[in-house]
């Protein structure tokens, strides 16, 4: 995937001065948390993951139970256990796209046939109900959406994820909402998408949110008895039981949740704030604004001197700052997603700039 192979800690991030590529908030250490892990046992872990784990996580949905959670080495792994135990090449899948690559490249692997229903900057990048009505056959096993969305930071309303919770039921195929962002959410959150049905099954981290990629912990949450026995089977044949200490980090982090957002929903809501009057004063891009997550989605108004590949070559080589091209989510370069919630407010700063110097030659 050109995501994971043009990605920072591939190209290297000492070859990067201004890194807006990234889609979550700052990476934080052991310290930065307060956190000095015990005296840990390293046995396997309960297979579902920590019972008080997986208790915090539904905490705030009372429809919603622990035994509904399921522990998975991040959203990633949650989504390819996802794709794998539903899809099959008989199968058919709605996805909605621009969209996080592992939602697209798995189902390609299956081979299942798959239909994508873009959005459209003209519309805001909403979701239409009435295209993703459409898309939906008798074949179709699974409707993916994510939300708030990666790379565009717009989020579905409530009443529309309720919407397409009712749409799904009644075409008897499973909904899957990649929540990742929910919890960088600008205005008050939908509830869990999976509260919405049992057929509805919703995947988050503590990834982007909480700046802990590199602890791996991710999770689905399904309503659904039957369908969490066929993810934790999945999940036993990949790697039995999660990382003790990885939970262990994630407990300590979900304790402490509100605190931790509401430090980090201030200091993004003034980086937004701050793209915001840049791009107002920025007449070579256009965009739509964001209602949750870290990252936004400009589009080129004007083609940059020289052609869109220079502008990318000059950014990074004249100015040292990094942004992800659109052909990393299948849309065209003229797009580039910008992660505001990465890099220090000066770099962000420093970066933006550079970008209007790079557009202009």
């Amino acid at each position: 995937m050109p995501i994971e192979v043009e990605s920072p800690e591939e190209y290297g991030y000492a070859r990067i001065r201004y890194n807006l590529s990234e889609s979550s908030i700052a990476d934080q250490s052991l310290s930065s948390l307060g956190l000095d892990i015990p005296d840990l046992t390293l046995l396997y872990n309960e297979h579902r993951g920590s019972e008080e784990l997986r208790s915090l996580i539904v905490a705030e949905s009372p429809g919603l139970k622990p035994d509904d959670v399921l522990i998975t080495t991040g959203a990633a792994g949650a989504l390819f256990i996802i794709a794998t135990a539903l899809l099959s090449a008989e199968d058919h899948l709605v996805v909605v796209r621009p969209n996080y690559a592992t939602n697209l490249e798995t189902p390609r692997a299956i081979g299942c046939e798959t239909t994508y229903v873009d959005l459209q900057f003209e519309q805001g990048f909403k979701l239409d109900l009435d295209r993703l009505a459409a898309a939906i056959t008798p074949k179709t096993k699974l409707v993916s959406v994510t939300c708030p969305h990666n790379p565009t930071g717009v989020a579905a309303s409530e009443a529309d994820l309720r919407a397409l919770a009712d749409l799904t039921k009644r075409n008897g195929c499973r909904l899957l909402v990649d929540e990742t962002y929910r919890d960088l959410s600008y205005s008050a959150p939908p509830p869990l998408a999976a509260s919405m049905g049992d057929h509805v099954i919703s995947v988050s981290s503590l990834s982007k949110a909480y700046g802990v990629p590199g602890i791996r912990i991710g999770w689905m949450i399904t309503a659904d008895p039957a369908l969490q026995e066929i993810f934790l089977a999945a999940k036993e044949q990949i790697n039995i039981s999660g990382s003790v200490i990885d939970e262990w980090i994630a407990l300590q982090i979900m304790h402490t949740k509100s605190e931790r957002l509401n430090v980090t929903l201030n200091e993004m809501r003034r980086r937004l704030a701050l793209i915001g009057d840049w791009m107002a004063g920025e007449p070579l891009l256009e965009w739509v604004a964001p209602t949750g997550g870290v990252v936004c989605f400009p589009r080129m108004t004007t083609e940059p001197p020289g052609g869109v590949e220079a502008f990318y070559q000059r950014l990074l080589n004249d100015h040292g700052a990094y942004v992800g091209p659109g052909h990393w989510f299948e849309m065209p370069d003229t797009h580039f997603r910008i992660g505001y919630g990465w890099p220090t407010a000066d770099d962000l700063a420093a970066g933006l700039e550079a970008i209007s110097k790079a557009l202009r030659g």
